[in-house]
């Protein structure tokens, strides 16, 4: 049996990944003296006074060596296979320890097998692969074939932010604090995605209105040129905006309803306050990978 395992910065409720069979394992984090894991926490309540954190921005932290040996070592000893899908290694070191942890049960375990993915993403981006995997689990096909799914459904997903000021990117260390305060004081409002693993900004604009509009046309771009096949809205913060915006714009467009979720906390306390939307194409978009890179570690 192959086990599915993922990080909480995926963003998968946890209703549904209990529903496809997907474990999670959670990052955490800390604010003053408490720390939460994020995979359990009161998001609405989390989001409602992140506006006011700017000035003491919590900080987060990855799962231990332990709590992935542990895991393993009990796949191990029912004679499971594990297959890990997780955060861009480029922003986390989750991924990093959950393969060192892997190597050492191995080193206990000969027979166990385990593959690791880097989805060179977070949130619902991340999620469309792990979703990849988990369909191919699902269809019984080996642990190889089901990485494979998980890997090369990284070129196909996107997502597109925007943020409603630069503080918690500046104050988080992925943007200058010149940058940020010029960025404050025009009211320029960065398009925020990823590329080869990595954050940056694909585009600029005057508002979050603006902003919004512009990744809006990226997105239907992508969709009309590599064949859509599913779209999330996602937000950090207050969820009304996010929902209104997938009501008037994104489901016209769709002809259908769509989800609203929000993102990990690990990943909103870098960006503060924002929306935006994920999705998944039929075929590979443009920029998500400019680097040869090999996503797949297996240990046996």
């Amino acid at each position: 049996m192959i086990k599915l395992l993922t990080d909480s910065v995926a963003s998968i409720p946890a209703q549904d990944a209990k529903a496809l069979g997907i474990d999670v394992v959670s990052l955490y984090v800390r604010e003053g003296d408490i720390e939460y894991v994020d995979a359990e926490m009161d998001l609405d309540a989390f989001y409602a006074r992140l506006p006011q954190m700017a000035d003491d921005i919590p900080t987060s932290s990855q799962p231990s060596q332990q709590a992935f040996e542990d895991y393993f070592e009990k796949a191990a000893a029912q004679g499971d296979e594990v297959l890990g899908v997780f955060i861009s290694s480029k922003m986390s070191g989750t991924l990093e320890g959950a393969l060192r942890a892997a190597r050492a049960v191995h080193a206990r375990n000969i027979d166990f097998k385990a593959a690791v993915v880097d989805t060179c993403s977070t949130g619902w981006d991340q999620a469309y692969c792990v979703l990849a995997a988990q369909k191919a689990v699902a269809q019984g096909k080996t642990l190889e074939e089901c990485a494979r799914a998980a890997a090369d459904a990284v070129s196909r997903t996107r997502f597109l932010f925007a943020p409603t000021n630069l503080t918690f990117l500046q104050k988080g260390g992925r943007i200058g604090a010149a940058k940020a305060l010029l960025g404050n004081l025009v009211r320029l409002v960065p398009v925020l995605t990823v590329r080869d693993g990595m954050p940056l900004d694909i585009a600029k604009a005057r508002t979050q209105k603006k902003a919004i509009a512009q990744a809006f046309e990226t997105f239907k771009a992508d969709a009309e040129e590599k064949g859509l096949e599913d779209a999330v809205v996602h937000y950090i913060g207050s969820s009304d905006d996010a929902v209104e915006w997938a009501r008037t714009v994104v489901e016209p467009y769709l002809g259908r309803s769509v989800r609203v979720l929000p993102v990990s906390p690990v990943v909103g306390l870098h960006v503060g306050p924002a929306m935006g939307i994920a999705y998944t194409c039929a075929r590979p978009l443009e920029g998500k990978l400019t680097e040869k890179a090999d996503l797949i570690s297996f240990v046996n």
